[in-house]
């Protein structure tokens, strides 16, 4: 891969991807629990709860999160690392709904200036910091906005969509995040790039279980326990080394999510008003379905900018989250795979890890 497809493409957005975890999305997680918490009476540690999950979700904090992740993820020198906290905290802030897309951009170019001027010179320490800072003011200043708001109106598209034909758009949004989660590129970070969220972010979900899940039942045969957790917890991305020698091997999971992605859209109307950054997530860690679940009881800015509000889940609610992401991808992947092993198209031992 040219290495700075894999610098900017993959180790850049993964890197926003798990900064958005350490603020925004533990942030959320650690707020709902202590507003449900509250509702069973006062309590000084529920408040605690509320308040410390709001420090870490707090936009600047969050933009600051994801460009110290790019950075580290590009392997920087400490002095752009930190400097890159005032970039992003200003480029989030400024680029509004689609903070993710500026903060990506103009870290990375922020970054790579600063960079070219570190431990050139005897004043390294004031001189790294301020090219760094001062890049990425003027870019915040000059394009920040106007990145947030070309990534916002994306994902009102998509979102819009998705609402206008839940079912062609179910497919095409669960199949593509699906396969983006199982490619070395983050998933997570094009969902919260794009503000994801409502009917859209459930599809996404549907397709990132399908993938996550899927692989995980359909390659029990060689991998048994160890590989059914290590893949339908962590991460499908552990397959690519087999679906580039046979890519065959990635079809039941396409197809499990071709099927997942509508009957989300359509049949149980699966939205994903947490944190857009869940969308993306699938079963990692469990985080899509815990963005599911606090977006009912506590909706995300994005989500509320699409119209999103709280409710009250019904069993029904609850009974389709479970077949999306657990039952029906399991079945389904299991089923196809059964099938593509009788036609010869999977071969034991073609999932092994």
């Amino acid at each position: 891969m040219n290495k700075y497809a894999k610098r900017y493409l993959i180790d850049a957005m993964s890197g926003m991807a798990q900064g958005l975890f350490a603020s925004l999305l533990i942030g959320t997680i650690i707020k709902t629990l202590g507003q449900q918490l509250l509702r069973l009476g006062d309590n000084s540690f529920f408040s605690f709860l509320v308040a410390a999950g709001s420090f870490a979700a707090e936009p600047h904090v969050v933009g600051a999160a994801m460009a110290v992740g790019i950075g580290y993820a590009m392997q920087l020198p400490a002095l752009v690392l930190f400097s890159l906290v005032a970039v992003g905290a200003a480029a989030n802030v400024t680029g509004g709904a689609g903070g993710p897309l500026a903060v990506l951009f103009i870290a990375i170019i922020s970054a790579e200036l600063g960079n070219l001027v570190s431990k050139k010179t005897k004043v390294d320490i004031i001189v790294t910091p301020a090219v760094t800072i001062l890049v990425g003011s003027l870019l915040t200043v000059l394009f920040a906005k106007h990145i947030g708001a070309a990534a916002a109106s994306i994902g009102h598209l998509v979102v819009w969509a998705t609402k206008l034909r839940p079912f062609v758009m179910g497919i095409i949004v669960a199949v593509v995040i699906g396969v983006a989660l199982t490619l070395p590129i983050s998933s997570a970070a094009i969902c919260a790039a794009f503000g994801l969220t409502g009917l859209a972010g459930g599809a996404a979900v549907a397709g990132c279980c399908a993938q996550m899940v899927g692989f995980a039942v359909l390659s029990f045969r060689e991998n048994k326990w160890g590989g059914l957790l290590s893949q339908g917890l962590g991460t499908s991305m552990l397959q690519m080394p087999n679906i580039i020698k046979n890519p065959k091997v990635w079809l039941p999971a396409i197809l499990t999510s071709v099927i997942t992605g509508p009957l989300s859209t359509c049949l149980f109307k699966m939205e994903m008003n947490g944190p857009a950054v869940s969308s993306g997530m699938g079963t990692c860690g469990l985080v899509g379905q815990i963005g599911v679940v606090s977006g009912w009881y506590c909706p995300s800015d994005a989500a509320i900018t699409h119209g999103a509000s709280a409710i009250s889940p019904t069993a029904f609610s609850w009974i389709g989250l479970l077949l999306i992401c657990f039952v029906l991808p399991g079945l389904l992947s299991w089923a196809f795979g059964l099938l593509f092993r009788n036609l010869g198209w999977i071969k034991d031992g073609d999932l092994a890890l």
